[in-house]
């Protein structure tokens, strides 16, 4: 699939439909437009749009509506769903075919009667071929909706009256799409995905530029702003080490796994898991559909397992659809293009003929806003009965007023909706319609709270990724009050949701950033993950390997509710391997083989055993033997950020800058009357044992001016921290470098700054065991394996695993500090120089 020719046109028609919707809109609105004297009820209706919604949203909503039903359409005509193309020529010909049959008598029954006279010339046009193909094009809409009233709603409103011009040239957006969605392409109805993240790509390039100007993203570009099209090799590793696993378990003999690339077969028998009788059992939701791709390739292997079974081939799409598949989606196009995907995957099994008769819609539930008054209520008691008219009936009626906001994260306080909903269907309120549109409403919300309510017993999703900084008020407020632990980021709160909407022993699979791994901000999800639902298997691709123009850090991942904590999962560590075609081929290979170089074994226990629990699967047992052993080296010698001066021009000097006799350059004039100006590691180049001694401090009088230094009203620009530390002697290192560890002696007449963290040790032999240790080539990879950006500072040094006593460290370091500090002091740039070692 040409996905880049797929974004060149998506992006295109966006701009294209947007700029025709426009010029229609304003013809339509025009004073004295006949369409007013026509279409008088579609006008008020386009006018009550633009009031509620705002023009510009009333234009994208219908320009997304023509895009999605042309894409549709000729998706189905390349796949021979259409008795007569609709968007699609006859081979050889250049109209679509409806219009050449028209043209040659032959008119689809039920059509407007107009349209024959358009084409013989008995109604005057300038553009009769043009005109009749728009009206044979909504007959055809229409003539869908009956089967797919998801994405074909009855088009008797404005959105006709707003219908792109150019249909029928070689440079429409028909045609252009007819060059994009060859009948190749076409064979896969994971297109329509491609095509919805393409086409609403630079309204997220908005949003994101927008967010630099601390515009929040609310909730009408939440989801231009969250989706993310998921790798198809992704889709297949979580359905299949989720859904597959769990039918795999069920049934042992079951030959499943040979059609599944990226299943990770358990190593020991299980005993612990959901016991499944028939496929028919199976309840599988995605709480974030976007455009269906988790759940469609999940209709593939439920297909095969109800073939395994032995049902019939012309009953298994139906019974998927009934029973097995749930989406909850807060786009309303993303939901209609999930819908469509699963609709045409049933359709490739039964034919054209058969996927008409059938009856059974996919359940993709598209939230809505629904809104009660205080004085609605009295009439929602009447439609639901007062003994179902509970607190948490109350309650859960009122929780979807921001649903397009919320989304899937709303809790129901309802616990079984089902049963409700099942009652008030019931009810009929005859000839009253007050109460016949209440009742609309209250099962509108009962039907998404019974898709939002704890019952699957697996759940995969590729959740929105927004960083809470981003987010508006109201969404912030809520994931803070609902989910304190994991407000961080939208995705750690779904994640922590997700496996709320799970039953005990479920499964549930992620794709969502790595960062989650290892920061100090992601702690209670890991803590939470590594407690009630551990890792069973993992991988973390390369960094740069998924889209073009979009280098997103991720890992995919599966947890299981029921595993203990001792359980090894199985962890795949790709990013060594560069390249979108490389990714996928590697994760097969490494599952393959069993023993490879970038395949972990890891439990849960491993990782709560590390300071702060990170998934850090690289570490060998041996290395968290150490932890578990010997604690962390905060736990002994704590590192220590410097002070921040406020202004280092005023503060800091190089030590040659200053005049000798007001400096203490050496330990002996540490407490030397009249000394202002004090030794002060700072940082520098990478030098390991003994060096980069350049700075003085202003400290005189016990940094009065420092600990004194405010602005005009009095707020202090200094962060005079940790200098009860100073001058007590110990280590210090670079906290920013790109290069590797560089651990130095800090002595004891030093202060420290912030650039030049440092770890107290007052003992000597303490001071060299230390310092060789954190020289030594495996505490950079201790350091990978346990930060996300190999970050050096206080935090992740005191994370790294306190070492064992080596007492020949001792001598060694000794030995190297030593040999470093006489080249250090060879040289003029240091204070204690005397004279050239070739002299």
């Amino acid at each position: 699939m040409n996905t880049g020719a797929l974004k060149t046109f998506a992006q295109a028609a966006r701009n294209l439909l947007i700029d025709q919707v426009t010029s229609k809109l304003d013809l339509v609105l025009a004073e004295g437009a006949p369409a007013r004297r026509e279409y008088p009820r579609a006008v008020k209706d386009l006018e009550n749009a633009i009031r509620r919604d705002g023009r510009k949203q009333a234009i994208e909503q219908v320009a997304y509506t023509w895009f999605n039903r042309f894409t549709a359409l000729r998706f189905m005509d390349a796949n021979g769903y259409t008795q007569v193309r609709v968007v699609s020529p006859a081979d050889g010909a250049t109209r679509p075919e409806i219009l050449t049959e028209a043209l040659a008598g032959n008119i689809p029954e039920g059509t407007p009667s107009g349209i024959a006279a358009l084409l013989d010339g008995r109604t005057p046009s300038n553009d009769p071929q043009g005109e009749a193909y728009r009206l044979l094009l909504v007959h055809a809409c229409n003539g869908w909706h009956k089967h797919m009233p998801f994405l074909f709603e009855k088009i008797d409103d404005y959105t006709e009256l707003l219908m792109p011009e150019d249909l029928l040239s070689q440079s429409s957006i028909l045609a252009e799409l007819r060059r994009v969605m060859t009948p190749d392409a076409c064979q896969d109805v994971e297109i329509i995905g491609w095509l919805y993240q393409f086409y609403i790509s630079e309204k997220k390039d908005q949003v994101f530029a927008g967010l630099k100007k601390n515009q929040k993203i609310t909730a009408e570009n939440i989801p231009a702003a969250t989706q993310l099209f998921t790798p198809h090799w992704i889709v297949r590793y979580l359905v299949e080490n989720s859904l597959g696993r769990l039918w795999l378990l069920n049934r042992p003999q079951s030959r499943l796994a040979e059609r599944m690339d990226y299943y990770i077969a358990p190593e020991e028998p299980e005993t612990d898991f959901l016991k499944i009788t028939k496929p028919e059992e199976i309840r599988i939701c995605d709480p974030a559909a976007g455009s269906g791709h988790m759940l469609t390739y999940a209709f593939d292997l439920l297909h095969a397992i109800y073939e395994e079974e032995g049902y019939e081939a012309d009953r298994i799409p139906a019974l998927i659809l009934q029973h097995n598949l749930t989406g909850v989606e807060i786009d309303d196009r993303a939901g209609a293009l999930a819908a469509f995907a699963l609709a045409m995957k049933a359709a490739a099994r039964l034919g054209r003929r058969r996927f008409l008769r059938m009856e059974v819609k996919p359940d993709i539930v598209v939230l809505q806003n629904v809104t009660f008054t205080p004085a609605e209520m009295q009439d929602v008691a009447a439609v639901v009965g007062r003994d179902l008219f509970t607190d948490e009936l109350r309650e859960t009626l009122l929780q979807f007023e921001q649903a397009k906001n919320f989304g899937s994260l709303i809790v129901p306080k309802l616990r079984d909706p089902a049963e409700t909903l099942r009652v008030v269907e019931a009810r009929d309120f005859g000839g009253d319609l007050l109460l016949k549109e209440v009742q609309e409403r209250v099962v509108a919300v009962l039907r998404m709270a019974e898709a939002l309510s704890p019952k699957y017993h697996v759940v995969v999703a590729n959740p929105p990724y927004a960083a809470a900084k981003g987010l508006a008020p109201d969404l912030l407020q809520f994931v803070k009050d609902y989910f304190p632990d994991t407000c961080i980021d939208l995705f750690s709160s779904f994640v922590e949701r997700c496996l709320a909407l799970t039953a005990r022993r479920a499964l549930a699979g992620f794709m969502t950033p790595f960062t989650w791994m290892f920061l100090s901000s992601f702690q209670a999800l890991r803590e939470r993950i590594t407690d009630k639902a551990p890792i069973i298997t993992l991988v973390r691709p390369e960094y740069h390997s998924f889209w073009e123009n979009a280098h997103v850090p991720i890992c995919a991942f599966v947890l299981h509710k029921a595993a203990a904590p001792e359980s090894e999962g199985v962890f795949f560590d790709l990013s060594e391997f560069r390249g979108s075609e490389l990714q996928p081929e590697k994760l097969k290979e490494g599952i393959d083989r069993k023993v490879c170089e970038y395949r972990y074994r890891a439990s849960s226990n491993d990782f709560r055993s590390l300071p702060g629990a990170p998934i850090s699967f690289v570490l060998p047992k041996p290395v968290i033997e150490i932890y578990r052993k010997g604690g962390t080296v905060k736990e002994h010698f704590a590192p220590r950020q410097g002070v921040k001066t406020g202004s280092n021009d005023t503060f800091l000097r190089l030590w040659h800058e200053v005049e000798r006799s007001k400096s203490a350059l050496e330990e002996k004039e540490h407490r030397t009357n009249g000394r202002r100006w004090f030794p002060c590691s700072k940082g520098g180049s990478f030098r390991r044992w003994y060096g980069n001694y350049e700075h003085l401090l202003d400290w005189e009088n016990d940094g009065a001016l420092i600990k004194n230094f405010k602005d005009d009203r009095g707020k202090l620009l200094s962060r005079p921290q940790n200098i009860q530390y100073f001058f007590k002697g110990g280590l210090t290192w670079s906290t920013l470098t790109i290069a590797s560890m560089s651990m130095r002696l800090l002595p004891k007449h030093f202060a420290f700054e912030s650039k030049g963290s440092a770890i107290p040790i007052s003992g000597q032999i303490d001071q060299m065991r230390m310092l060789a240790y954190l020289n030594s080539s495996v505490v950079d990879t201790l350091i990978g394996a346990t930060s996300p950006t190999m970050d050096y500072g206080e935090g992740a040094v005191g994370r790294l695993p306190f070492p064992p006593s080596l007492e020949q460290t001792v001598s060694i370091a000794r030995a190297a500090a030593e040999l470093s500090r006489t080249d250090w002091d060879a040289y003029e740039t240091s204070w204690d120089f005397t004279t050239l070692p070739l002299v």
